[in-house]
């Protein structure tokens, strides 16, 4: 129990679970938008004419945007399944290691639907280095940023 918080065991499962939930509703939106309009691409008449290295990089796209969007989901499906269980430590701990492994596939998903973008609106040769720069980006953003500010603090991570 952190110092400065005078909570039950499951005062403080409730409190995770609701962070958790926070968290799920922003990345969970922006990975079912972003999966949406992949569905649509295939459908588009100039999707034919995509060379083989980007029809597979859409495939590969569609793949993990797939995955991001069901890892995200996941959390909803665990506490439905094991509500009224009392096993809402575990169920934060295990909710809280699918996030992670969501925001990673979602990640994965924009920098590749970057590429793909990129490659098709612009000369080929641009689109590595600005994907590598929106990847570092999100290196920066979502890992670098973070683990400065644990450090300055002198902190681990919050569990």
């Amino acid at each position: 129990m952190a110092a400065d918080r005078t909570e039950t065991e499951a005062e403080r499962a409730d409190r995770r679970w609701n962070e958790t939930l926070q968290e799920v509703r922003v990345a969970q939106t922006g990975a079912q938008i972003l999966f949406g309009f992949l569905l649509s691409v295939a459908f588009m008449p100039a999707f034919h004419g995509l060379a083989a290295f980007d029809r597979t990089l859409y495939v590969v796209t569609v793949t993990l945007g797939a995955l991001a969007t069901g890892t995200l989901i996941a959390p909803v499906a665990y506490h439905r399944m094991l509500a009224g269980q009392h096993l809402k430590p575990q169920l934060v701990d295990a909710a809280g290691h699918l996030v992670s492994v969501g925001i990673v596939l979602l990640a994965l998903t924009v920098t590749s639907a970057v590429l793909l973008l990129l490659r098709v609106a612009t000369a080929h040769w641009i689109a590595w280095p600005l994907t590598g720069f929106v990847t570092g980006w999100f290196v920066i953003c979502w890992l670098l940023l973070p683990f400065l500010l644990l450090r300055r603090r002198g902190k681990n991570p919050p569990r």
